[in-house]
């Protein structure tokens, strides 16, 4: 009876050790596929910003852009299955519980489900532009699109105010948790040497408050769209970067905001290397 309950308890922890393993190899392959996304749109923005830029800088243009290059459909096709690890990671926690404190809570379990569904929704598109579907359009007219529909239904009007301020709220907690360096619960700290925490810190606190910006700006188009019953003031990821050149900084506000995406990508590989998962 000992040898049958022993045997039970080893191949359940096998199980676990093994569930484990592959929620963490998901976990790394999908962060390092949205450090990737990151730094491709950072490097669009940074070309528009310096007039040099001809693609739309969103997930369709870092698409466009990946499979120019020598074996782009294979990097696509990679940067598909990384994100489809990247939603797998997300539904486990959701199952599951998040790592660190309080992680089986139904507070923290459903924003790893909504982050689980977005993800999904990414993988889809960009595999499907893999395949040649063109699974990812002009971010600016997806949102534009779906806006008009959303308002064609009752209280669709306030439906998109909501969205639009819960998006600006969004941006705010990602850009104050970027500089309370909020991400030092989630890495191995003591596993990085003073130049590596340098550099996590230079691009996590960058990254995150552009990452934020982005965020506050596209939910204040959304808001203003509700506001004025125009769907056609809703900006996607492209307008709303553009959107920053018109500000009286100019080009060199987007600039920056551009580098800072370019920071959050490379912020996203530090995740994939060093995170708790």
């Amino acid at each position: 009876m000992n040898a049958r309950v022993l045997a039970a308890t080893g191949r359940s922890r096998a199980r676990r050790a093994a569930n484990g393993s592959a929620a963490e190899g998901a976990a790394r392959a999908g962060l390092t596929a949205r450090g990737v996304i990151y730094l491709l749109v950072g490097i669009l923005a940074l070309r528009i910003a310096f007039g040099t830029g001809n693609r739309q800088a969103d997930r369709g243009g870092a698409l466009a852009e990946l499979s120019d290059k020598p074996f782009g459909a294979v990097l696509l096709w990679a940067l598909g299955a990384g994100l489809v690890g990247m939603a797998l990671w997300r539904l486990s926690e959701a199952l599951f519980g998040v790592t660190g404190k309080d992680g089986h809570t139904l507070r923290k379990r459903l924003p790893a489900a909504a982050r689980c569904v977005f993800y999904a929704f990414v993988a889809y598109s960009v595999l499907a532009f893999a395949a040649g579907a063109g699974g990812s359009g002009s971010s600016d007219r997806q949102s534009r699109d779906v806006t008009a529909r959303v308002m064609e239904i009752p209280a669709g009007r306030w439906l998109v105010g909501v969205a639009g301020v819960a998006i600006v709220v969004a941006g705010a907690v990602i850009g104050v948790q970027a500089v309370r360096r909020s991400y030092h619960k989630k890495l191995k700290l003591g596993a990085l040497s003073p130049r590596v925490r340098r550099l996590v810190d230079v691009t996590g606190v960058g990254g995150g408050v552009a990452r934020g910006l982005v965020f506050a700006g596209a939910g204040a188009f959304a808001v203003r769209a509700a506001v004025d019953y125009q769907p056609d003031r809703v900006k996607g990821l492209d307008d709303t970067l553009r959107s920053f050149a018109d500000t009286p900084l100019g080009p060199w506000l987007l600039a920056l905001v551009a580098a800072g995406l370019v920071l959050f990508g490379v912020f996203s590989f530090t995740l994939a290397r060093w995170r708790r998962v």
